[in-house]
């Protein structure tokens, strides 16, 4: 509260006449030897945020000992090292608008007793002026400052900031202006933290300069300039990308999957060119052709290829990007490619390289490696099918006009059956229900399936291998029913026509009664769907006429290649 020293000297007055009468009151008459207390916490005032305040108030008292305290609503950090004396400071706060604090004085004498008296300490805001800050990150191979022709740039105020602000998100208004240069702002928004906007294509070089405002809630404003260069049209150079470093393996095809382009439409057309050099050579199929292909070459240790693209504009202006490619040697593989040589696009297959779809199966392995005429085969066979035909004692048959009943698989090793168009056992007319009398899934299978055919007196797997076996097919004797993958290992999915497999080396997998439809074959696998009882009544078969693959009903009609050996 304010104080005047009128209304001071009457609280002095009122409190001796007080105490005059308690003295002179009573039957005692004795002498009260109390001394009076009167406090005064001083003159209201008004100060600014974050000043240092002094406190410190007046007391008339008679007693020789005085305490001194100190209390602020609300409530504000007082510094009063010294209880003994009135004096004490304190921090305005950082307040967003005026704001009143009162601060209350009590002081004890001696004899334990109190009187207060209060002061007004109004705290005032200082509003600093916000502070505008622009970053504009530098154009990658170009001196500082400088930026090409008819490119996006963006000039960010986003680091911007009001230093009194009690929020930690201070909020502003942002405004730029362009200052110097061609018009470059024309329909783009002025009032956001970014600007973003597309240099001009000129002539000759130019200076752009903008300026940023910007405001804060009680309306005080900072501003910054920034001042950039462009090049004229001649002087912009195109940009170009060679791609990332990567690795393949002999015989598979390397994908140059070059980027090149101009912001300068009188730059246009750009030429290109691919380059290689390393220690093994590499030959580019179209060097002028921004997406093409190279054949890694043959190695016996691993090599490393430079591939160069290099970009010259309508203006003369060159520029070249590379990437590396390491080159390994041919691993040993065990498991045959998918005979897919086709890419794809999302509309069409194609024998041509698409670099746009890039992690193709065509693109790498076996089958792509065969394509380039790279692959090393102990035998022959489709894409990167590798297969030698077997007579019946087992020996190698290489001439085509021989005759002969097996094919070694020469990738994973295995020896499979042939089929026959005749009515001997092997015939691909015949059909068998699924049996077997271990590893079965609980049920062993129907020992004699409606609609079978065949030469045997029960048409089941079981019995076909018994049979088999006893023939000695090929000079062998250990004769099996393959699993789902081993079947479906001989799959040639990259033939567009039935059936699904390298017709040379395995003939009338078709039956001449069943030109279209699934041409199912079993697997020695049970399976679990169809689950009866704990017994699994169905089992895996592969349909040679798509590729795919399901559990048929171990009742079912159909037919069975065997297979023996293997690599261990």
């Amino acid at each position: 509260m304010r104080m005047s020293f009128t209304h001071t000297a009457y609280r002095l007055i009122l409190l001796v006449v007080v105490t005059t009468l308690f003295s002179c009151g009573g039957g005692g008459g004795g002498d009260d030897s109390s001394p009076a207390l009167a406090v005064n916490a001083g003159l209201d005032q008004t100060v600014v945020e974050q000043t240092t305040v002094s406190l410190n108030g007046q007391v008339q008292s008679e007693s020789a000992s005085l305490v001194y305290s100190w209390s602020a609503s609300p409530i504000v950090t007082i510094d009063h090292p010294d209880t003994a004396a009135a004096a004490a400071t304190f921090v305005a706060p950082t307040v967003a608008d005026q704001q009143s604090y009162t601060f209350t004085l009590r002081v004890t004498d001696a004899e334990g007793r109190t009187a207060t008296d209060q002061v007004v300490i109004t705290v005032e805001p200082v509003n600093d002026a916000p502070i505008a800050d622009i970053q504009l990150t530098a154009w990658p191979n170009l001196a500082a400052g400088l930026y090409p022709a008819g490119v996006t740039v963006t000039l960010d105020g986003s680091g911007s900031i009001d230093p009194d602000s009690t929020e930690q998100d201070a909020a502003l208004a942002y405004q730029w202006q362009q200052l110097a240069g061609d018009a470059v702002l024309s329909g783009v928004p002025r009032n956001t933290a970014q600007l973003t906007f597309t240099t001009p294509i000129t002539d000759n070089a130019q200076t752009l300069r903008f300026a940023l405002t910007v405001t804060d809630t009680e309306q005080a404003e900072g501003s910054r300039e920034i001042s950039f260069t462009v090049q004229s049209a001649s002087e912009t150079l195109p940009t170009v990308n060679a791609g990332v470093d990567h690795f393949v393996f002999s015989g598979e095809s390397i994908l140059l999957d070059g980027q090149a382009e101009t912001t300068v439409p009188d730059a246009l057309p750009l030429a290109v060119r691919w380059t290689s050099a390393g220690s093994s050579s590499a030959v580019i199929s179209q060097g002028n052709a921004l997406q093409t292909f190279a054949v890694a070459p043959h190695v016996s240790n691993p090599s490393t290829i430079q591939f160069t693209l290099a970009v010259r504009d309508a203006n003369g202006n060159q520029v070249q990007d590379s990437m590396t490619v390491n080159v390994r040697q041919q691993p040993l593989v065990t498991l045959n490619d998918t005979g897919v040589v086709q890419q794809a696009t999302d509309v069409i297959l194609t024998s041509q390289h698409r670099n746009d779809y890039p992690g193709q199966d065509a693109q790498r392995g076996q089958d792509r490696i065969a394509a380039n005429g790279l692959l090393e085969k102990a035998g022959r066979g489709a894409q990167g099918f590798d297969f030698t035909r077997l007579n019946q004692n087992g020996d190698e048959v290489d001439n085509v006009n021989l005759p002969w009943r097996c094919v070694r698989d020469n990738v994973t090793g295995y020896v499979w059956e042939i089929k026959t168009s005749g009515a001997d056992l092997h015939s691909s007319e015949y059909t068998y229900s699924w049996f077997q009398s271990a590893n079965n899934g609980g049920f062993s299978g129907d020992a004699n399936g409606v609609g079978t055919q065949c030469s045997l007196t029960q048409c089941n797997t079981e019995a076909y291998v018994q049979a088999v076996n006893e023939e000695g097919l090929c000079g062998f004797f250990d004769w099996r029913l393959p699993t789902h993958d081993e079947l479906l290992s001989i799959v040639h999915f990259g033939r567009m026509t039935s059936p699904a497999v390298d017709p040379d080396y395995f003939p009338f997998t078709q039956p001449s009664q069943n030109a279209q439809g699934p041409l199912w074959y079993w697997t020695a696998q049970p399976n679990a769907d169809g689950v009866q009882n704990d017994m699994a009544r169905s089992a895996w078969a592969i349909d040679f006429d798509t590729g795919l693959d399901n559990f048929l009903n171990k009742s079912t009609a159909a037919r069975v290649r065997l297979i023996r050996a293997g690599r261990p």
